[in-house]
């Protein structure tokens, strides 16, 4: 649950989640930029005592709700002030970035938006990368080492990175060494128990497939930028936690459909760390770092531990719910496209073929 934004992106004018954003350094900050609504106001004298200097979150959160309050889609990082010189010679990189979109730095306010940029937890590790999991190792930033812990220093991750992939060889290449001999035999298994995706090499998706595809990563950045954003409340956790069962099943009967493709796999392990996200921050009863609940705004001292999950999504949560949902008689948002293993009786094109409803039904009956 404790993600970090990046306070100050380069804003374009695209949705949230549409792409990859431009970062600009906080170190434009601590060379003296100044942070300013649209109105020409130097907000952060409401926030923080430290102004722009205010740790990442503490300046996310106050940029998030200038905008809301304002109804604004993005504030200004200006640095205009400072001598010119100087600033080309500090932000090269980000002169040129900003130059390709008609913005001089060294005269022009920068437009920002805070942006989705590091994830604190992940995969629980031991100390040389080793997970619960025998021969599975872990380093870097899908790994929860517990050098984070809430919030985030910029250069742990680098410390993360090294140590941890350092640490993480040497048993890795042992365990190797020590079951090659059985590997062969594990890979068999792993290919013939896919969970209806048959032992095949991975396939292309035909356009409707990919545009399918397409429209649900959309859906779930939209998704995450709603309920697990900056500034997080129960209401809207739950709500997303909703919309992530009816992914999870959607795209689970897809891969059963379709057979194992590189979109389709992405689009499942996306909305399985989507989940684990935020059912971390439901379970979470307080702010801290950098998640903020607004129904629990302080710290709480009995809430100082880690958030551990064990289990998977379909164990925490009941999807009759999702069964009952794709089950009645009505449109539902999306278009599954239809399956090339075999001929899906025409139907009305806002309802999902009878061939992959069955699927995701029975991928539900099916569970432990």
């Amino acid at each position: 649950e404790f993600v970090q934004f990046h306070p100050t992106s380069f804003y374009t004018g695209a949705a949230a989640g549409s792409g990859r954003s431009f970062l600009i350094s906080e170190a434009v900050r601590g060379e003296g930029g100044l942070l300013y609504n649209q109105a020409g106001d130097r907000f952060m004298t409401r926030y923080d005592d430290r102004l722009e200097l205010a740790p990442r979150d503490v300046v996310a959160r106050a940029i998030q709700d200038q905008m809301l309050a304002r109804g604004d889609s993005h504030v200004l990082l200006d640095i205009s002030h400072m001598p010119a010189a100087e600033t080309l010679a500090h932000f090269p990189n980000i002169a040129a970035r900003c130059a390709e979109s008609g913005v001089d730095i060294t005269r022009d306010p920068i437009p920002v938006v805070p942006a989705q940029h590091y994830m604190c937890g992940g995969v629980q590790t031991g100390l040389t990368g080793e997970t619960s999991v025998p021969g599975l190792f872990a380093c870097g930033e899908v790994a929860c080492t517990g050098l984070h812990g809430a919030n985030r220093l910029a250069s742990n991750s680098l410390l993360e990175g090294l140590v941890f992939a350092t640490r993480a060889v040497k048993p890795a290449v042992a365990h190797l060494t020590a079951t090659r001999s059985t590997a062969p035999l594990a890979l068999q298994y792993a290919a013939t128990h896919l969970g209806g995706a048959a032992a095949k090499m991975p396939s292309k998706l035909a356009p409707a497939a990919e545009a399918w595809v397409a429209a649900k990563r959309a859906k779930l950045a939209a998704v995450m930028w709603n309920a697990a954003g900056i500034v997080r409340n129960q209401a809207d956790l739950k709500a997303g936690l909703e919309e992530l069962a009816g992914l999870y099943v959607e795209t689970k009967a897809l891969v059963e459909a379709y057979g194992l493709s590189t979109p389709l796999v992405e689009l499942r392990n996306l909305v399985s760390v989507a989940e684990l996200i935020v059912s971390s921050a439901i379970q979470r009863r307080e702010s801290r770092g950098l998640h903020f609940c607004s129904d629990y705004p302080s710290p709480a001292a009995e809430e100082a531990h880690e958030t551990i999950i064990r289990t998977s999504f379909r164990r925490r949560y009941d999807m009759r719910q999702v069964a009952d949902t794709l089950a009645a008689p009505r449109p539902l948002t999306g278009v599954f496209p239809p399956s090339p293993r075999g001929p899906v009786t025409k139907t009305d094109p806002l309802n999902p073929a009878p061939r992959v409803r069955d699927l995701v039904l029975r991928s539900i009956k099916e569970q432990p």
